[in-house]
C-alpha cells in the first residue's frame, strides 16, 4: 500500500512544479496574437518559374519561324535549348541585357553585306556580347579575332588601342570574313564552322566525310568544339525569338548612347576630355571600348572618338579653347556636313565675322542679347527680324566688335590690365590675342574653375 501511495504523491508533486505559460481568455485572443502581427513572415526561398516543353513543342515553333539560314531541329540543338533555358538561364539573361547595345548595328551591317540576319547570333556564342572579352588563346572582342586575322581586315593592336574591341570595326571585319567563307563553301552553317576552326579543318572534314558539303554531313569529322559551336548558335536563334515561351523578360536592358564621331590630331586623355566638357568618363569608355588605358596615343591620332550626341554641339562650338586645354593641335570633325577648318582659321573667323547661336527652348531675344553683351536692336538688325518672335532651332548671327560702348582692353593706374570678353571669345582665343598669355594663366589670375566665360565679363590678363 505504501509504495502506490508514495508514487501517486510524488507524481502530483512533480506536476505542480512544472512552470505554466501565461493564460489568455477568449476575450484576450487579440492580445495573444499581437506579437505575431508585429512581424511579416516571408518565405526564405527563391523560385523562378521555368515552363515545361517537349521536343515536339520546339520543333513546331522552329518550323513556324521565318529565317534565311537553314535550321532544322535535332537532338543536339534541342539539348542546347534545354541548357540555355533551364540549366544556364543566367547566361541568357546576360545576353538579353546587352543585345540592344549591338543588335541594331549587327542588323545594319548584315544588310550592308547581303547576309542572313541570323549570323548575328554567332557573336553571342563567341563573346557573350562583351566587346572587351579575351579568350585563353588571345582572341579579342565581340567576334573574337586573333591578332593575325584582325590585321588582315585592318584592325591593329598596340599597348593603348586594340581595334578588335571596336564594335563597328570588328563587325565589319566579321561580315567580310564570313562572306568570304560562304563563297568558299557555299553554306552558311559550314561557313560558321570554318569561322570557328579555320577553313583548313573544314576542308579536311569534307574529305574524310567522302565529299559531303553540309555541316551535319561533316559533323563527325569536325573538331569537338566546332561540333557544339553551330548548334549553340541555332539554339540562341530559337531562344531569342521565343523568350516569353520560356519566361524570359529583359529586366535591366542596356541601350546604346547616341553618338557622333570627332577625330583629334594628337594624343588625348579621356579623363581630361571628360573634365573639360562635363562628360561622363564611363560613357566615353563604353562608347570607345577599343581604348585600353583611357587615352588615345600619338600613334592613333587619326582615330575617330565617339562622343555622346548631346555633347557634340558643345564641343564643336568650343573647339578652340578645348583643343588648347587638351594641349592638342587642330581638330578635324568627321561629320559630313561640317567643314574642316583649323583652329587658327576658326578663331580668326570668329574675331572677324562674329559667331552664330542656335535658339533653344525658353530663349527670348532679351536673354540672348544679354548673354552675348549686345542689344536686342542689334540682334534684330543682324538677322533681319521684324519682330521679337524666334523659334527653337533657329540660327541667329551675332556680330563681333559691334557694341562700341565696350573697350576691350584697359590698364588701370596700378598697372593691372583687364579685358572685356567679346561675343565669340573663348579663353583660348583671348590667349592668342595677347602674346605670352596662356589659358591656365587667365584661369589662375581670375580664379576660374572652368573655361566658361560670357560676353561683357571682365578678365584680368596681366
Amino acid at each position: 500500500m505504501k509504495n502506490p501511495l508514495f508514487r501517486i504523491f510524488t507524481l502530483a508533486l512533480i506536476t505542480c512544479m512544472i512552470p505554466l505559460s501565461k493564460a489568455y481568455s477568449q476575450d484576450d485572443e487579440s492580445i495573444a496574437a499581437a506579437p505575431l502581427l508585429d512581424e511579416e513572415v516571408l518565405p526564405n526561398y527563391h523560385y523562378e518559374y521555368i515552363p515545361d516543353f517537349t521536343y515536339d513543342d520546339i520543333d513546331r515553333r522552329v518550323r513556324a519561324m521565318d529565317h534565311e539560314m537553314a535550321f532544322e531541329l535535332n537532338d543536339r540543338i534541342f539539348s542546347f535549348i534545354q541548357y540555355f533555358t533551364v540549366r544556364n538561364r543566367d547566361y541568357t539573361k546576360m545576353v538579353l541585357a546587352r543585345k540592344e547595345l549591338f543588335f541594331p548595328m549587327f542588323d545594319e551591317m548584315m544588310r550592308k553585306h547581303d547576309m542572313p540576319l541570323e549570323i548575328k547570333y554567332l557573336s553571342i556564342i563567341e563573346s557573350g556580347l562583351d566587346p572587351q572579352i579575351r579568350s585563353r588563346v588571345g582572341a579579342m572582342g565581340l567576334w573574337q579575332f586573333m591578332p593575325a586575322t584582325g590585321r588582315m581586315y585592318g584592325m591593329n593592336t598596340n599597348n593603348e588601342v586594340d581595334d578588335r574591341m571596336d564594335p563597328e570595326l570588328s563587325t565589319e571585319a566579321a561580315a567580310k570574313y564570313l562572306k568570304s567563307l560562304y563563297r568558299m563553301f557555299g553554306d552558311w552553317e559550314v561557313a560558321m564552322a570554318a569561322y570557328n576552326c579555320g577553313p583548313g579543318n573544314v576542308r579536311k572534314a569534307i574529305r574524310r566525310s567522302g565529299g559531303k558539303k553540309t555541316f551535319w554531313g561533316i559533323y563527325n569529322y569536325l573538331p569537338r568544339e566546332t561540333r557544339s559551336y553551330v548548334p549553340q548558335v541555332q539554339a540562341m536563334l530559337y531562344i531569342l525569338n521565343h523568350l516569353e515561351e520560356h519566361n524570359f523578360y529583359p529586366e535591366d536592358p542596356t541601350y546604346v548612347v547616341e553618338y557622333e564621331k570627332i577625330r583629334f590630331d594628337r594624343a588625348l586623355s579621356l579623363d581630361k576630355l571628360a573634365e573639360l566638357t562635363n562628360l561622363c568618363v564611363a560613357d566615353l569608355k563604353t562608347l570607345n571600348p577599343a581604348i585600353k588605358n583611357s587615352r588615345i596615343p600619338e600613334s592613333n591620332k587619326n582615330m575617330a572618338l565617339r562622343i555622346p550626341r548631346t555633347k557634340a554641339p558643345y564641343i564643336k562650338e568650343n573647339l578652340a579653347w578645348l583643343n588648347d586645354s587638351l594641349n592638342n593641335a587642330p581638330t578635324v570633325l568627321l561629320a559630313s556636313n561640317v567643314k574642316v577648318q583649323s583652329v587658327e582659321a576658326l578663331a580668326q573667323d570668329i574675331r572677324q565675322n562674329g559667331t552664330v547661336y542656335k535658339v533653344r527652348s525658353g530663349d527670348v531675344l532679351g536673354s540672348i542679347a544679354q548673354r552675348h553683351g549686345v542689344t536686342v536692336t542689334q540682334l534684330k538688325s543682324w538677322n533681319n527680324l521684324s519682330s521679337n518672335l524666334i523659334r527653337v532651332g533657329q540660327t541667329l548671327r551675332i556680330n563681333s566688335g559691334m557694341s562700341g560702348n565696350i573697350a576691350t582692353t584697359q590698364t588701370n593706374a596700378s598697372g593691372q590690365t583687364t579685358y572685356i570678353v567679346q561675343p565669340g571669345d573663348s579663353l583660348w582665343i583671348i590667349s592668342r590675342k595677347h602674346e605670352g598669355l596662356t589659358v591656365d594663366q587667365i584661369k589662375r589670375l581670375n580664379n576660374l574653375n572652368s573655361n566658361n566665360i560670357k560676353p561683357g565679363q571682365k578678365l584680368i590678363i596681366g
